[in-house]
């Protein structure tokens, strides 16, 4: 269970400024108290994670044995030229794209 006191004090106010200043975000007064606010509840209810008792869980889980997975089989791919037909801009064998930045 989590403990009201320390969640306010890890994301109060102050906090959120500082951390809209970093981010170089503003924000009004009334913002950034609506922020903490809900800043505050997010972590309250993530906190709700470690509530949960994973040992039944992992204990009852049908975990996956590599015996049922598929065998690794080399197959052929597609036809290069079947591929390339209907690009815009190809290059020999390969797709041109424009340039990113």
């Amino acid at each position: 269970m989590h403990d009201e006191r320390m969640i306010s004090f890890m994301f109060d106010t102050n906090l959120t400024k500082h951390l809209a200043e970093l981010s170089k975000i503003n924000f009004t007064d009334d913002e950034i108290a609506v922020i903490s606010n809900e800043m505050s509840e997010i972590i309250s209810l993530m906190d709700t994670v470690t509530e949960y008792n994973i040992d039944e869980t992992f204990a009852s889980a049908d975990p996956v044995q590599f015996s049922d997975l598929r065998k690794d089989e080399i197959k052929d791919s597609f036809p290069r030229e079947e591929i390339l037909k209907n690009a815009k801009g190809k290059s020999d064998t390969c797709f041109k794209v424009p340039k990113v930045v």
